[in-house]
């Protein structure tokens, strides 16, 4: 993804973009906002906003109008991490290769750190008076009270064997709203509409979290800058342990196929999203 020009400068904007929202660390409270910075600017792959930025392009629209959402969701989808990092949630002591936000401060600092980043992705995406920011706020609270609603199934099927069917309505939950979310609101942002893009997002979220999984099973921990093989030890509900890796693979990859097939009549300005949809079943991290 990162050899791309057009992805990468588009990473480039969004990463200032975030500089932006942060407070420094020399503001009060000093701790609480380094700890805010340490957990966005860990070296994500900024995916979710660059699908917002992708899908405003794909429908007429120009970058900088989905910049705002696009931060919003980065933010939101940090607080998720740190939370599900926790040791009362997934208890994982690593992150992107450096300690989680737990491990390099404290429990009661992830919690508040989490807490005000999800509270500061709707302050920023309504403060700037924008006409469609209520309808985008409404639609990133959806994917993350589905995101929150997906983790708590996902701790419930612990160590149970659930039906193909469950496993894909956590799936849906889980991580598919908020990716959705991510390419409807880039639509949303330069049209006022979904545009028809929220087959789109759902089919890429199930790629995602398909491959995701996938990678615990295959990937070791320091490639992947996250600890390999938890779900297998921790019984988790998900694709590869239901259907094996082959099969896991395809359904990733046939999901991925069907998102890029829908975006053909969006033409060569969809290129990115198609691009960063083919990116979601290859990466090794």
């Amino acid at each position: 993804m990162s050899d791309d020009p057009a992805l990468a400068e588009r990473r480039r904007a969004i990463e200032a973009a975030l500089e932006r929202v942060l407070r420094p660390e020399t503001e009060w409270p000093e701790a609480l906002n380094r700890a805010m910075r340490y957990s966005v600017f860990a070296g994500g792959k900024r995916l979710r906003p660059l699908l917002a930025l992708a899908a405003c392009e794909a429908v007429g629209g120009a970058a900088q109008d989905a910049l705002t959402f696009a931060c919003s969701l980065e933010l939101v989808h940090t607080f998720s991490l740190i939370h599900d990092d926790l040791p009362c949630m997934d208890d994982d002591d690593l992150r992107r290769g450096r300690p989680t936000v737990h491990k390099a401060f404290d429990d009661a600092t992830a919690v508040l750190v989490g807490d005000g980043l999800q509270s500061l992705a709707f302050a920023h995406l309504l403060a700037g008076g924008d006409p469609r920011a209520a309808a985008l706020a409404a639609l990133l609270a959806d994917g993350a009270w589905r995101m929150v609603q997906g983790q708590a199934i996902d701790l419930a099927a612990e160590g149970r064997v659930l039906s193909e069917a469950e496993v894909l309505e956590l799936m849906a939950a889980k991580t598919g709203a908020l990716i959705t979310a991510a390419v409807v609101g880039g639509a949303i942002a330069a049209t006022g509409s979904p545009r028809g893009l929220d087959r789109v997002g759902a089919r890429l979220g199930l790629a995602f979290q398909i491959a995701d999984d996938l990678l615990d099973v295959t990937g070791d921990t320091a490639a992947l800058g996250k600890r390999a093989g938890k779900d297998v030890a921790k019984g988790k509900a998900t694709l590869p342990a239901l259907l094996g890796v082959a099969e896991a693979r395809r359904r990733a990859e046939s999901a991925c196929a069907e998102a890029i097939e829908a975006l053909a009549p969006l033409g060569e300005r969809a290129e990115p999203l198609r691009a960063l949809a083919r990116f979601v079943v290859t990466r090794t991290r």
